[in-house]
C-alpha cells in the first residue's frame, strides 16, 4: 500500500463534520501496479459502513515538445477498454524518487526514447478521487529530442509518433482524444501553459 494511503487527509480535514472515520483498513487484492484497500469506515451520522478504494502511487504525465513544437504522442494498447489509446507520456512514481521533474525525465525516455533539454511542472491533480487516491503531477517537457530507443517495461506495448500541437488539441475537441490525461494536460495547458 503506498504512503499515500496513510497520509490522506491532515487533522485539520479529519476534523471536518464531513469528514468519515477509518476504523479498520487491510489490503484486500493486490496486483502490480496498485491495490484494491478494504476500509472499516464511519460516516458523520453515525452509520457503520464499508468502503473499497484502488490505492497507487503518485504518476507523472509528460507534454512533450520537440524543438520545432510538435508533440511527441504515444499508442498503447489499454486492456480495460479493448483498444488502443492515443495519449502522452506517463509512469508511476518510485519510491526513491525525490525530484518529480528527474521522475517525468525518466517516463518521457522509457516510454519514448526522447530526452528534453528541461522540464517545467504544470499542475498537479486527482483525477479520480472519489474511487481511487490516484495523484498526477503534469509536467511539459521543453526541446525533447530522439536519441535513444524505448526501454519499456514487459507490459507495455507503446508506439511512438509526433504530432502538432493544434492537430492533438482538435482531437480532444472533436472527441477523437479520449485519453483523461492527455486531455487534461492539454486542457490545462491550453488555459494556463506557457507558449511552450
Amino acid at each position: 500500500m503506498s504512503d499515500e494511503h496513510d497520509e490522506r487527509a491532515d487533522d485539520t480535514e479529519r476534523d471536518d463534520p464531513l469528514a468519515w472515520e477509518t476504523t479498520d483498513s487491510r489490503v484486500g487484492y493486490e496486483c502490480p501496479g496498485f491495490d484494491i484497500v478494504h476500509d472499516e469506515v464511519r460516516l458523520p451520522d453515525g452509520t457503520e459502513t464499508d468502503f473499497d478504494y484502488l490505492d497507487e502511487p503518485h504518476a507523472v504525465v509528460v507534454l512533450p515538445f520537440t524543438r520545432d513544437g510538435d508533440v511527441v504522442v504515444i499508442e498503447e494498447w489499454r486492456h480495460a477498454v479493448g483498444r488502443v489509446n492515443r495519449g502522452l507520456p506517463a509512469g508511476g512514481v518510485e519510491d526513491h524518487d525525490d525530484d518529480l521533474a528527474l521522475a517525468a525525465h525518466r517516463e518521457l525516455t522509457e516510454e519514448t526514447g526522447y530526452e528534453a533539454d528541461r522540464v517545467e511542472h504544470l499542475t498537479t491533480v486527482e483525477p479520480a478521487n472519489g474511487i481511487a487516491n490516484s495523484v498526477h503531477h503534469y509536467y511539459v517537457a521543453h526541446g525533447c529530442e530522439d536519441v535513444d530507443g524505448q526501454d519499456l517495461d514487459f507490459n507495455e506495448s507503446i508506439r511512438v509518433d509526433t504530432t502538432s500541437y493544434d492537430d492533438l488539441l482538435a482531437a480532444v475537441q472533436d472527441g477523437d482524444l479520449r485519453d483523461g490525461r492527455a486531455v487534461t494536460a492539454l486542457c490545462y495547458y491550453e488555459l494556463f501553459g506557457d507558449d511552450a
